[in-house]
């Protein structure tokens, strides 16, 4: 009955350490397997490890976006503020030029008047002129009237002289019988020819000199109007070249003008070219921060995920070192 129970002990013992060797070799296994999982989560933190290096080099890096934003803000707005003031000057040199050409143009209107004024007393003193030369020649052929009918009275006058003259003779020659009276009337034809002879020199004197002052008046007075002739053309020339002068200065301005026109409207163009190209570049930059922020939100969220799953497999492997410890121990047991 013993041996019975010998042989009975001796199979259990057997079968039970069969049995512990097996789940020897089963642990064994599994304890392999988790040594290469913890292998394989090492590595894995590693590499989660430098791509979070990685990642909060980046942050650090793309943290100084907003400072590059406001950077280019304020040279935009400096060089907005200059263009605003090269504006400004030149819009206040605008004014001035405008003022002098206005000026320039009231000066030259002035002068135009005066121009015209000009003109039309030259017109008149040159009719006025025309008039006197008419009168001259008027007055030379009323001359020449006179001399004529002067030198024909004075015909006429020796004529009456000398048919007195034949008068008497003949009366002298029927009427011989007195001497004393042949006398008187020679004294008498003498008296008479005498009168008649200083009626005709003082006509004539008279006539001349009439003429003569007529004549000198008339030279005087064409001589005036020579003289303001003269003095005339010799204003119009002045006038002439101040017009000259003042269209020479009026066109200088003008161009003057549209040089300032055409600087200030470059300036414009390029202060909107400028003013288009800093909002284009904000909104760039405003984008790309955007961008930049949304990323950065992911790169966070993934770290943070990242981070968690580190902690998960800290955990797993703290789990399984005590769970190899365990093993290790119970096995140091046996």
């Amino acid at each position: 009955m013993s041996a019975s129970n010998d042989n009975a002990s001796g199979k259990v013992d057997s079968t039970g350490k069969t049995k512990e060797k097996d789940e020897m070799v089963g642990l064994n296994d599994r304890f392999i397997q988790r040594i290469e999982k913890v292998k394989r989560l090492e590595e894995e933190k590693k590499k989660l490890e430098t791509k979070l290096r990685i990642l909060k080099g980046q942050d650090d890096y793309k943290a100084d976006i907003d400072g590059i934003v406001r950077q280019v803000e304020n040279n935009l707005q400096q060089n907005i503020d200059n263009l605003k003031r090269d504006a400004d000057k030149l819009k206040d040199e605008l004014e001035d030029v405008q003022k002098e050409v206005d000026d320039t143009k009231d000066s030259y209107e002035d002068e135009i008047k005066k121009r015209v004024q000009l003109e039309e007393e030259f017109a008149r003193a040159k009719k006025e002129g025309d008039e006197c030369n008419m009168h001259l020649v008027n007055d030379v052929l009323e001359l020449e009237n006179l001399t004529k009918k002067l030198e024909f009275l004075r015909v006429g006058f020796d004529e009456e002289i000398k048919e007195l003259q034949s008068m008497i003779k003949s009366e002298t020659v029927t009427l011989p019988s007195s001497n004393t009276r042949s006398l008187d009337m020679d004294d008498y034809i003498k008296s008479v020819e005498a009168q008649y002879a200083e009626m005709a020199n003082r006509a004539r004197e008279e006539a001349e000199l009439w003429n003569q002052r007529k004549i000198d008046a008339l030279v005087e007075n064409a001589g005036q109007k020579e003289q303001e002739v003269r003095d005339l053309r010799r204003d119009i020339s002045d006038i002439l070249r101040q017009i000259q002068r003042l269209n020479g200065e009026l066109e200088t301005i003008k161009r003057k003008e549209e040089t300032l026109k055409t600087n200030i409207e470059n300036s414009r163009k390029d202060g909107d070219d400028n003013m288009e190209k800093a909002r284009k570049d904000i909104k760039e930059l405003e984008a790309s921060l955007k961008s930049n922020k949304k990323e950065l939100a992911n790169q966070i969220k993934k770290y943070q995920e990242l981070l968690n799953i580190k902690l998960a497999l800290d955990i797993e492997i703290t789990t399984y070192r005590r769970l190899l410890e365990g093993e290790e121990q119970r096995m140091e047991l046996f």
